[in-house]
């Protein structure tokens, strides 16, 4: 399994890149596979202020959908429309390719807090 030691992660299964204040998010490997193939994202809160932990979109999977929450407090700047067409770029590359969205951070620190690689590893094999 991949987890990328240059991220940081979310207990709900969500990975954050940093960059300056503006933060990339998607969901992780683990995630994906335990979802299975992926059908179809929404994002419907592109431009909104969200808090940390709140629900920006949802994941359909074949056999379920899935909530997407907020890893930090911030503002929903874009969503990846790559997705609309090819859903499955979240299975085929969930780190690059298949990001969901990118946001304005309110705070860096929020993202620092987050968990690292190994936390994360830690967590899902608990």
């Amino acid at each position: 399994m991949n987890i990328p030691d240059n991220l940081k992660y979310t207990k709900e299964h969500e990975w954050v890149s940093l960059d300056g204040d503006t933060a990339t998010v998607g969901i992780t490997d683990f995630a994906q596979r335990e979802l299975g193939d992926i059908v179809y994202v929404e994002v419907d809160t592109e431009g909104e202020e969200l808090d940390q932990d709140e629900v920006f979109g949802t994941v359909e999977a074949v056999k379920t959908v899935s909530d997407l929450f907020m890893p930090v407090k911030g503002e929903v700047l874009e969503f990846n429309e790559a997705l609309e067409d090819e859903p499955e770029l979240i299975n085929k590359d969930p780190y690059d390719k298949g990001w969901i969205i990118k946001i304005k951070v309110d705070n860096s620190a929020d993202v620092a807090a987050l968990l690292d690689a190994d936390a994360y590893q830690k967590y899902i094999k608990a």
